[in-house]
């Protein structure tokens, strides 16, 4: 399989270059709103430790969405912060399920968050990005390859984290492994969101870029399979959602996250902060 040590050996290969951006956001874009939507529970989880280890996790994932938007920049001739903030709705690339909201409410007006839906998709989806990654590690594309290395150390912490919450929860009340249920209803509906690779899917996996949705699919499925098996739980039935989110319709509340998120870089993209 042919192999591009860096960026100016696929530069040149429309097919390729076309196909490993589309690749690059999905993973940035989607680390970005995992990101996000920890920071929005800043105060406001179960207790202080939690507090100070998800806001941990939510800053070492929007680290890992800066190297993703990084490794975009020769590819797009745009910076990390532009890549991020500055797109137009339709260009985001993010699934579906990680742009959902925390709970009613917002951050700052009348929260009423869902602790078991933030553990039931913390598990979920560092589930699917540890699978992810070690598929990855192989990527053909060299820069690719070497990141997915280098996060998969940190990101055995922020999965054993969420395993640890499952665990405990599903363990401990009726009331518990109720709302686990049925927060685990709402998120394996937008689950398949997850390994869709949108339109560039067949050069992605034909140049060895990244691993077939089918692939991510299977192991991830059989892992999470495993962590309800564990706990006498089952595993819900997987949704059709109308759309992934990987051929840039997104929600109303993933827009206006963006939003949110790039309001102050927005007044002054030039400046220097």
């Amino acid at each position: 399989m042919e192999r591009f040590a860096s960026p100016e050996a696929i530069v040149n290969r429309p097919d390729a270059r076309t196909a490993l951006v589309e690749l690059l956001f999905q993973l940035a874009d989607d680390d970005l709103f995992v990101a996000h939507r920890a920071s929005e529970w800043l105060g406001l989880a179960p207790h202080i430790e939690e507090d100070v280890a998800f806001s941990s996790i939510a800053q070492n994932t929007m680290g890992h969405a800066l190297y993703w938007y990084t490794l975009l920049e020769p590819l797009t001739g745009k910076n990390a912060d532009d890549l991020a903030y500055l797109r137009p709705r339709e260009a985001y690339r993010q699934a579906i399920l990680v742009e959902r909201p925390n709970g009613p409410g917002l951050f700052y007006e009348n929260p009423s968050y869902d602790w078991a839906y933030a553990v039931v998709r913390g598990l979920a989806y560092e589930t699917f990005k540890r699978i992810r990654l070690e598929a990855l590690a192989s990527s053909s594309y060299v820069p690719l390859a070497e990141a997915a290395l280098k996060m998969r150390d940190e990101q055995f912490y922020h999965l054993y984290h969420w395993e640890t919450w499952w665990s405990e929860l599903s363990q401990s009340t009726d009331e518990a492994r109720r709302r686990l249920t049925e927060a685990a209803r709402s998120v394996f509906h937008d689950l398949p969101t997850l390994w869709d690779l949108g339109p560039k899917a067949e050069t992605i996996v034909r140049l060895g870029l990244g691993p077939s949705a089918e692939e991510i699919e299977r192991k991830t499925l059989k892992a999470l399979e495993a962590e309800f098996r564990r706990v006498a739980l089952s595993l819900p039935p997987l949704g059709s959602p109308a759309f992934t989110g990987r051929e840039g319709q997104h929600t109303d509340e993933g827009w206006a996250a963006i939003q949110m998120m790039g309001e102050v870089y927005r007044m002054a993209p030039e400046a220097a902060w």
